[in-house]
């Protein structure tokens, strides 16, 4: 049985809008793999959105090739792996298997750090495993007792385990907290300064820095367009005009493409209202119990349901749109899919 319900309207939206944008080689920068005895007690951290966890409750690799595979059948698709950012994970066991996995498929990999662990234990595992490129930090990790909206940069990742990547030229990908997201200023100088204390390090910037919605980057790429080395992933993110506004600032050198598989997967369209990103589902897609007082979910009855395609084939329709408002080239579209992730991931 298939992973994927791909039905015509799935096919006819990639071979129309997606198949001649898209490269023949593409490397997606953001997946998240994990098998179920990864997962040890409940997460009771409520750091996140609820829904992302109800399109999988486990990914392994097999399941990610096979995402790709039915998803792109006429591409090759190269994953940047990384394990599950839940305060639940067994983050020994998962960044073994990703390791693992990434070895046997040939993938760059991301070791997920975690702020309490030692810079001594960090350069061990990446001294047994070539694979891994830098560190996935996440705010989940962050002491417990500090408020969720009171999170800073600092709190996930320390300035040992910061000095640790730029001695080492590793890569950092983050996903910025705070309400106020890039507009934050907390968040603004803190990304200023790692920036100017670590030279060496790559620093990405996930999800456009959750900037979901237009009112989310605000005035807040004003304060960063100085940067002069962080990268942009687009990951998750569905906003035309954000994507615009980020390439427009910082071009297709610094703005790369990822997915968040298994989570983008899931069939929905993304529209805001009132400043507020809403997922549209097709009705009975997931238990109505699990998204109710979600403000996040709404559901849309058949038959306009049939026209909600892949939420990832409309991440990438965003991108195009972009592009070509832009009026960007096939070499930059390139740049954007393949070559900066080749770039800083070293992959041949």
């Amino acid at each position: 049985m298939a992973l994927l319900d791909v039905k015509p309207y799935d096919k006819w939206f990639y071979e129309e809008k997606l198949k001649n944008f898209l490269p023949d080689t593409f490397i997606d920068c953001h997946t998240h793999i994990w098998i179920p005895e990864h997962i040890v007690g409940v997460d009771n951290a409520h750091r996140s959105q609820n829904w992302p966890g109800l399109v999988a409750d486990c990914n392994p690799i097999e399941d990610l090739n096979e995402t790709n595979a039915e998803l792109y059948p006429d591409k090759k698709v190269i994953s940047v792996l990384y394990g599950q950012t839940m305060v639940n994970i067994d983050l020994e066991a998962n960044n073994e298997y990703t390791a693992r996995a990434a070895e046997a498929n040939g993938f760059p990999a991301l070791y997920i750090s975690h702020p309490s662990e030692s810079c001594e234990h960090i350069k061990e595992q990446f001294a047994k495993h070539s694979c891994f490129k830098g560190l996935k930090i996440y705010l989940q990790f962050a002491p417990a007792y500090i408020p969720s909206d009171e999170i800073r940069i600092y709190d996930f990742i320390t300035q040992e385990q910061l000095a640790l990547a730029d001695e080492m030229g590793w890569v950092v990908q983050i996903h910025i907290p705070r309400p106020m997201r890039l507009a934050d200023p907390v968040n603004y100088i803190q990304l200023h300064e790692i920036e100017e204390k670590h030279p060496n390090l790559q620093l990405i910037i996930a999800h456009l820095g959750r900037a979901y919605a237009n009112e989310d980057i605000g005035e807040g790429i004003n304060y960063l367009k100085d940067l002069k080395k962080c990268v942009w992933d687009f990951t998750a993110n569905t906003n035309e005009e954000v994507m615009y506004q980020v390439l427009d600032t910082f071009g297709p050198d610094r703005f790369i493409y990822g997915t968040d598989f298994p989570i983008f997967r899931m069939k929905a369209r993304r529209v805001v209202e009132n400043g507020v990103y809403i997922n549209e589902i097709p009705e009975g897609e997931f238990p109505k119990a699990s998204i109710e007082g979600d403000s996040h979910m709404r559901e849309i009855a058949y038959p306009e349901a049939e026209k909600i395609t892949f939420f990832i084939y409309e991440e990438i329709d965003s991108c195009r749109r972009a592009c070509e408002r832009l009026g960007l080239s096939k070499d930059d579209v390139n740049k954007i899919f393949y070559a900066n992730s080749a770039r800083i991931f070293g992959v041949k």
